[in-house]
């Protein structure tokens, strides 16, 4: 509990400004239009593994992340749309004492999802900076670090929705052999705009 009251002190702050700003740039979007989907803050905590590897160091992650809908969409019988996403966070990550500041962007992303946003399935992938890639013994390899993504969302009550994510850091050994990454199960209370299709 006290890290994690930690982390919103050190990052929750700069997400928010961050966020508010790319928000504010983009419009809200109906079907088949370019504009923000939905807003959404995130926490979560890492798994036993990074996808094979034995982990280091148990990390911790807060941040704020918005999707935006691409215009490339096509209807799947009447009730289904595969779509085009756009996704992008910031907050921090923490561990082994140490928060540093994550960002990232992931600039093609696709769900299958019902047209009332009821059930979405999501993968994607993309980038991400550190501020620092070192926890205590544990070395990401450098500041950029690869994405890969996969969950669901659902549109429960009004714009008001749940959803978690499969969130996996690494470096793809671009830095070397000896880095390591790390897994997150992030879970995520989320703001939707516009109707629901």
């Amino acid at each position: 509990m006290i890290m994690l009251r930690d982390m919103l002190k050190r990052g929750f702050l700069a997400a928010l400004l961050s966020l508010a700003w790319v928000g504010g740039a983009w419009s809200p979007c109906m079907a088949g239009e370019f504009g923000l989907e939905w807003v959404a803050i995130r926490g979560g905590m890492s798994g036993s593994s990074p996808i094979g590897e034995e982990q280091q160091v148990y990390f911790q992650q807060l941040d704020l992340a918005a999707r935006f809908r691409l215009p490339w969409e096509k209807e799947i019988g009447s009730d289904w749309v595969f779509g085009s996403k756009m996704l992008g966070s910031a907050g921090v990550l923490h561990g082994a004492g140490e928060s540093n500041a994550v960002v990232s962007f992931l600039p093609l992303a696709f769900s299958l999802a019902r047209k009332d946003n009821l059930l979405s399935l999501d993968v994607g992938g993309g980038g991400a900076l550190l501020s620092d890639y070192k926890f205590g013994k544990q070395n990401f390899g450098g500041p950029f670090q690869f994405v890969w993504t996969f969950g669901v969302t659902s549109r429960l009550v009004g714009p008001f929705g749940l959803g978690y994510q499969f969130w996996h850091y690494s470096d793809a050994t671009l830095y070397g052999s000896d880095s390591r990454g790390v897994d997150l199960h992030l879970f995520e209370l989320i703001y939707w705009f516009g109707d629901k299709r």
